[in-house]
């Protein structure tokens, strides 16, 4: 009996998921990827200056680094890439679903929710505020979102290694969840009435999911009706316009130094 083209699809997704492999680089970031019992290595490409910088990262990983000349850097990166002598071929981490990591994992019940946002850079900074401020999870839609790349992982400045990254098949549908779980979620537009502290304030202790949109076109329609409120950032100045990175840190702040969520 022939299979049915779903289940045709869903097979060949699942096989190019599990083929997946992503090239990480730069001294920082390899080392995080090396001191990460989680990460699944599979090849280690350094120059001989970097294996010697790295040499305590390498020896506790177990790898043996393939030793490259610096002017004919072994790993396949784009050349543009800054990478320090150093690159590793790992597999996308696994955090596990929404609820296991949401609904009870570490940090405080505080979240933030990425509508398309497709710049690695972007992705990375706010992994990285994610992290400094104890956020359970930075979750994005797995299409039309930044993914697991170098570029990400060297902005996150080894947040990648640390803050989970959930990437799910519908953010809609993930919000919903969320809602389910007790999350109040706010989302963050320029011209909305009340502002962030009120937002957070209306709150009231719950677990809070931040929910930030792509420069320009900002929360998509379905994204923007699913929130429960939607706030601003107040500015000073009639050009008062954070990038989605900046905003992200604002707004995380902002959460924890309203006195909750508490953990």
């Amino acid at each position: 009996m022939k299979k049915p083209a779903w289940v045709i699809d869903k097979e060949r997704a699942k096989r190019a998921a599990a083929a997946e492999t992503v090239w990480l680089f730069g001294l920082h970031a390899v080392r995080d990827a090396l001191m990460n019992p989680r990460r699944e290595r599979l090849r280690l490409v350094l120059t001989k200056n970097a294996a010697d910088r790295l040499a305590d990262a390498v020896a506790a990983s177990g790898m043996t680094p393939e030793i490259s000349d610096p002017r004919k850097f072994a790993a396949p990166l784009d050349p543009a890439s800054v990478h320090q002598g150093a690159a590793i071929e790992v597999k996308p981490l696994d955090w596990g679903g929404l609820a296991e990591v949401c609904a009870g994992g570490a940090g405080a019940p505080l979240v933030v929710i990425l509508d398309q946002v497709t710049d690695p850079h972007n992705a990375g900074a706010v992994l990285r505020s994610a992290e400094v401020f104890g956020a359970r999870a930075v979750i994005a839609p797995r299409h039309h979102a930044a993914p697991e790349t170098g570029a990400l992982a060297k902005t996150a400045s080894g947040a990648l290694e640390r803050q989970p990254y959930l990437r799910v098949k519908n953010l809609a549908e993930a919000m919903e969840e969320l809602r389910r779980m007790g999350y109040v979620l706010l989302g963050l537009d320029g011209e909305a009435g009340q502002t962030l502290d009120e937002g957070l304030a209306a709150a009231g202790g719950r677990p809070v999911g931040l929910v930030l949109g792509a420069e320009g076109p900002g929360l998509r329609e379905k994204t923007r009706a699913t929130c429960d409120a939607l706030v601003r950032i107040p500015a000073s100045g009639a050009f008062g316009s954070l990038n989605v990175s900046n905003a992200a840190a604002v707004a995380l702040y902002a959460a924890r130094a309203a006195g909750g969520p508490a953990q």
